[in-house]
């Protein structure tokens, strides 16, 4: 018998690989200038620093860090994650920290501790297309909540919550994914307290929040949680490394225990080296010092991108994010960025449309533009090729 992709759960046949990676295909031109990743800048990576760590924690640790470990984590990375996350408002006591393989994985075994086939999860949209990807894998209902230049709008998800009876809320309230809005103040108190009235878990996807360049830094969604309702997701992808793929999610330790048995037949436990290199990271005080170098080279690439943008079609709108990764642009009506790709990277540079990051699809005219990791010479460059192509 021939191989059938009849033998493909029905709720996976639909769902296809992620737009951004079939878009990195395109990438492999020679000169390409690409906005359309999410990658740290590789200058703001320190390979060597990682390697002596490495090294200084073989040493101190041996085989151990080379064996199976405990699901739970590493004692002394749990140690130093707890004073990290601190510095951001959330507490982490006993059973209420996990270790995870990037943000990612946090949202994925949430996913695979609360939703069962067709219930509701609430997001904002556009949103994280990962994000986006893992909740249609689970054979969710996913609503789109609305959003403005201050983020999700509370009364939209009160209104949606009565309607919908949702498990999951899930929002990026720091730099948003894609469109680099930050969620006001008094709306974090809003979202905090619709969870604990409704009975909704809300979880606060935060991988950008100390990539600030301007304004004052906002108190966590976790920090006005009164019931263990909100579930606090971070990630030292955007801070360290990438590559290394270890993050770290807090909450309520009910949920959390299901999160934990649900990583055990995932992966056993995050790599312990992996985690005794963040440790050694964090205790060395290297954090604040390397958030401020980055963050000083992202300022002037989100600069010479926001200049850039007086080469694009008169009516486009943009965002003018205070740090993160991602500017988000509105072209005029009639526009299709979709379609406009092709002709962009023609002349060299990538972006990927807004299109992919809606909930319920559309808004051709949309895209999402990455400036941590090109050069400014090339941001300058690529945003006059862009707005080129977009004319």
């Amino acid at each position: 018998m021939q191989f059938s992709e009849e033998i493909i759960a029905r709720h996976m046949r639909p769902i296809t690989g992620s737009a951004i990676r079939e878009i990195f295909k395109l990438l492999g031109k020679p000169g390409m200038i690409s906005f359309a990743g999410g990658n740290p800048s590789n200058a703001a990576l320190e390979p060597e620093v990682i390697s002596e760590i490495a090294r200084e924690a073989l040493g101190k640790y041996g085989a151990q860090l080379l064996q199976y470990g405990a699901t739970e984590g590493f004692g002394p990375f749990l140690e130093s994650a707890r004073e990290f996350l601190k510095g951001a408002g959330v507490s982490a006591g006993p059973g209420e920290l996990l270790p995870v393989q990037g943000g990612s994985q946090a949202w994925d075994l949430l996913l695979k501790a609360v939703i069962e086939p067709g219930d509701a999860i609430l997001a904002e949209s556009p949103t994280f297309l990962g994000a986006l990807q893992a909740m249609r894998t689970y054979n969710a209902a996913v609503i789109p909540i609305a959003t403005d230049d201050r983020g999700a709008i509370p009364e939209d998800v009160e209104e949606k919550i009565r309607k919908h009876r949702p498990k999951l809320l899930y929002v990026i309230p720091t730099f948003q994914n894609p469109t680099g809005v930050t969620l006001s103040l008094e709306r974090r108190r809003a979202l905090a307290e619709l969870a604990n009235r409704y009975g909704v878990v809300l979880a606060e996807d935060d991988p950008y929040r100390d990539l600030r360049f301007s304004g004052e830094p906002l108190p966590t969604i976790k920090s006005f949680d009164e019931n263990g309702w909100v579930v606090y997701m971070s990630s030292f992808s955007k801070y360290v490394a990438p590559g290394l793929r270890l993050g770290a999610v807090v909450a309520n330790p009910v949920l959390l225990r299901k999160m934990t048995i649900g990583k055990q037949s995932a992966d056993v436990h995050s790599p312990l080296l992996i985690q005794a290199i963040v440790d050694g990271y964090l205790r060395k005080g290297l954090m604040p010092a390397h958030l401020e170098r980055i963050c000083a080279d992202y300022r002037r690439q989100l600069g010479a991108m926001l200049n850039g943008f007086r080469y694009f079609p008169e009516g486009t709108r943009n965002t003018s994010p205070e740090g993160g990764l991602f500017v988000w642009a509105e072209l005029p009506e009639g526009k299709n960025a979709r379609e406009l790709l092709e002709t962009a990277v023609a002349k060299n540079v990538a972006y990927v449309p807004g299109t992919f990051f809606y909930v319920e699809g559309g808004h051709e005219n949309t895209m999402r533009l990455n400036f941590s990791n090109a050069p400014v010479e090339d941001i300058e460059k690529g945003m006059r090729l862009l707005g080129e192509a977009l004319r």
